[in-house]
């Protein structure tokens, strides 16, 4: 009666790899002639055909631009598949709970956010209107107007503060180009 074995896999140096098996991982080849680089992007062969070419990225990426879909198919053919692609395309509509979110594209953080409802702006507002808004209402609860008056003050020093957040994120946008 043999004992149990201890494991070669602790410690260092490991004796085995680390993938565990020890056969060798097949690697498609790109179909295009004399290409020896791995074919990992697969192409239709012919439209609506359930075979594919497996191409490296360089030929997938010239194959596709070559690539006609109508190609084959008369006129009349044609206009309609283009009609129907449209239809259906066209056919897909927004989520309801997508109107939840105030700008909807994600270019706003939640501190942009609360800065534009402190200004009373729309989610989409540009730079000038920031500016324009900031202006109207530090006109109203400015210190030097209304003086002694400290909610007055502390409206001004949230508008402020709004306002330098939205002017950062602006110049964090055009920096990154």
């Amino acid at each position: 009666m043999t004992g149990a074995r201890r494991s070669t896999d602790w410690g260092f140096p490991r004796w085995r790899g680390y993938g565990g098996a020890r056969e060798t991982a097949t690697v498609r080849l790109c179909d295009r002639f004399g290409c020896e680089e791995k074919g990992d992007c697969p192409a239709p062969k012919a439209p609506n055909s359930p075979e594919r070419w497996y191409f490296c990225q360089a030929h997938a990426a010239e194959y596709n631009q070559k690539w006609d879909y109508f190609e084959g198919l008369d006129k009349a053919e044609r206009a309609a598949r283009a009609r129907t692609e449209q239809t259906e395309s066209a056919g897909y509509a927004e989520a309801q709970h997508y109107g939840w979110a105030a700008s909807g594209d994600g270019s706003r953080g939640a501190d942009e956010m609360r800065a534009l409802e402190l200004l009373g702006l729309e989610a989409d507002a540009d730079m000038a209107a920031v500016k324009k808004a900031f202006r109207e209402r530090a006109k109203i609860v400015h210190p030097d107007v209304r003086p002694g008056d400290d909610e007055a003050a502390r409206a001004f020093r949230s508008l402020s503060l709004a306002y330098e957040v939205l002017k950062q994120a602006e110049e964090r946008r055009e920096w990154r180009g």
